[in-house]
């Protein structure tokens, strides 16, 4: 089992960096771009393995096998550091630490390698700063930027990489993947393959999660439930509703967790009045919390999003008799019944209330309002 095994799907990906990890002077910036879901970091953390792998023969690096290889792919190699946000977009000061930290030498592998996932979430300021480092690199320093399309990512710093075009994988080598690495039941990984778009992460968690599962159920039948404005608003809360919970869930115990962990670093008392000291750590921690929070949120009022415009796409594909598979076979009779009581045209203008509610919501409006105004949009 070689580091490349968990990319589905990017024969002409991994051909390119296996040829670049056997080079003695690889490419000193890349960047990787692909849809979401389609590995872009997978595709770096195994690249990162292969460059520091320490098979002595160069065309072998990337076994899997070794020490290096194996720290790499689990985040504990001291060579490789991945920055990552799980805010809106990253800091400046987060950058100039990034780029301080990129001049140090490699503990014990042959480079340094610095990975930035979500590198389109960067304002062009702070994104001066990361060009610079990019442009007079140390000697023994990679950089690898990911994001989701070259044009994400200013023309500066993109005329400095080296391109890695990553492509949706196919649906059964998602599924074969969810089998295979996960244990997931066969019906079931095909099932999440094909409702993710071939998204791996949406996949795997659709696979694994009964829950996950029932909550894109209640998405994706929204329209069915829709006869006038009180139903719409109705159905934008509970959307709305939806992507808190989801996000809530996934943050609660961390955060409480990294308080916990915080008070016990800086030996907080049990019981009385915490130092002033202490509090404004907390506070800092508090305030990093809610910007992650609504990054949650947005990401997950997002997918709401997406997984609506696939009821929509396969209405269409119906009313036009495409013939293309529809995503969410598993409701065809309903779909049936919806695409023959409206034309294409209607349905392409719900498909576009619902990318515009997207843009509005990139842009801080009020979730409830967009999604009250777009499930209007939907009648």
């Amino acid at each position: 089992m070689s580091v490349w095994t968990d990319l589905p799907g990017q024969g002409a990906v991994v051909e390119q960096l296996s040829r670049a990890a056997a080079s003695e002077r690889p490419t000193h910036a890349w960047l990787f771009t692909g849809p979401p879901g389609s590995g872009r970091t997978n595709a770096a953390r195994a690249f990162a393995a292969a460059l520091l792998c320490e098979q002595p023969d160069p065309d072998a690096r990337g076994c899997g096998r070794c020490h290096a290889c194996h720290t790499a792919l689990n985040g504990s190699n001291a060579d490789v550091m991945v920055m990552v946000t799980e805010n809106v977009s990253f800091t400046i000061q987060e950058v100039r630490e990034w780029v301080a930290k990129a001049q140090d030498k490699p503990s014990s592998g042959r480079w340094r390698i610095m990975i930035v996932e979500d590198a389109d979430r960067m304002a062009e300021r702070t994104t001066n700063v990361l060009l610079k480092a990019i442009e007079e690199p140390p000697p023994r320093t990679i950089w690898i930027l990911c994001a989701p399309s070259p044009a994400d990512v200013l023309v500066t710093i993109r005329s400095r990489c080296r391109p890695v075009g990553l492509r949706t994988p196919p649906q059964q080598d998602v599924a074969d993947l969810l089998i295979r690495r996960d244990g997931a039941d066969p019906a079931l990984a095909e099932f999440a393959a094909r409702v993710s778009q071939s998204h791996i992460g949406i996949a795997r968690r659709l696979a694994m999660d009964e829950e996950a599962r029932r909550r894109r159920d209640r998405i994706v039948r929204l329209p069915l439930r829709l006869r006038g404005v009180s139903d719409a608003v109705v159905a934008a809360g509970e959307l709305v509703e939806i992507s808190n919970a989801d996000a809530a869930a996934a943050s609660e115990a961390r955060n409480e967790a990294e308080r916990q962990a915080l008070l016990q670093t800086l030996g907080a008392p049990e019981t009385g009045t915490l130092p002033p000291a202490i509090r404004s750590q907390l506070k800092q921690l508090e305030e990093e919390q809610k910007r992650r929070a609504k990054r949650a949120v947005s990401d997950s009022l997002d997918r709401v999003m997406i997984d609506l415009t696939t009821f929509f796409r396969d209405v269409l594909t119906l009313q036009l008799g495409t013939g293309a598979q529809l995503i969410n076979e598993q409701l065809r009779s309903e779909l049936e019944a919806y695409a023959g009581k409206s034309t294409p045209e209607q349905t392409l203008g719900r498909m576009d209330a619902i990318a515009e509610a997207r843009r509005r919501l990139s842009t801080n409006v009020s979730p409830v309002l967009a999604m009250e105004a777009m499930a209007v949009s939907l009648l």
